[in-house]
């Protein structure tokens, strides 16, 4: 979930603002202020197939704790998740680490539910480099003793290149343990101050990506729409609110 990632073809190992909470959780050691946000993604070619998120972020003395909850499906099928995180800057580095209660329920079939951990980091390599890498469910949990209940495992790594003031490319490649890798790629150019415009694009399955992003003060809001020749297009719009920094005495 988040937009701004969607419309960069979730190339987003190195992105590092409130929404890497669903990404890479280190990402979330670089938020400076409180923040609260919602997204939505709707699938009109796939009845019942609509996400939504809700998440938030809370800069302590020793890091940055994060928090939301996630829901896909609708009344016959659905899957949920809550997840609870903490991130931290050493130096270059940020380290993540993001804790998940999974919920999958079908109508008829009852509900099953399991608890993942998954964990990430970033590095600063130079100021236009970075690099960036996570495993979710990095205990490999699954819901019942049986593997064909096992979650995914995946296994991201990316970088990321400032081409310019205005300009962020990023590429990564994603394994899952089950599947082939995934080639993902985006690029946000900031065409004028607080207006964004993201593209991006992904290799096996292939899927095409465009999106706008805008600020006004303390509300970031971002739209992105995928394309896949089999469910044709995909929209989803995110909004956060940041709020003003706490004055220390």
């Amino acid at each position: 979930m988040g937009a701004r990632q969607t419309a960069m073809g979730n190339a987003s190992a190195t992105l590092t603002d409130e929404w890497s909470l669903w990404h890479n959780v280190a990402g979330l050691a670089q938020t400076e202020n409180r923040t609260l946000g919602a997204s939505y993604e709707v699938t009109p070619s796939l009845v019942g197939a609509n996400r939504m998120a809700f998440n938030g972020a809370a800069p302590l003395r020793l890091g940055v704790i994060g928090f939301g909850a996630f829901r896909f499906g609708d009344n016959v099928y659905s899957e949920q998740m809550i997840s609870l995180a903490f991130a931290h800057k050493i130096g270059i580095t940020s380290l993540g680490a993001k804790a998940n209660v999974i919920q999958y329920r079908a109508d008829g079939f009852g509900s099953q539910s399991a608890l993942s951990l998954d964990f990430g980091g970033i590095t600063q390599l130079t100021k236009q480099i970075t690099i960036g890498a996570y495993l979710t469910n990095l205990t490999q949990s699954s819901f019942s003793a049986s593997e064909n209940y096992r979650l995914p495992t995946r296994l991201v790594v990316g970088l990321g290149f400032k081409l310019s003031d205005d300009v962020l490319a990023t590429t990564e490649l994603e394994k899952d343990l089950d599947y082939r890798a995934v080639w993902k790629t985006g690029i946000e150019y900031q065409a004028i101050k607080n207006f964004f415009i993201r593209g991006g694009f992904n290799f096996y399955p292939q899927n095409f990506y465009f999106g706008l992003g805008s600020k006004w003060g303390s509300v970031n809001a971002s739209y992105a729409v995928r394309y896949n020749s089999l469910l044709g297009s995909t929209h989803q719009i995110s909004i956060s609110y940041h709020f003003a920094k706490t004055k220390e005495r």
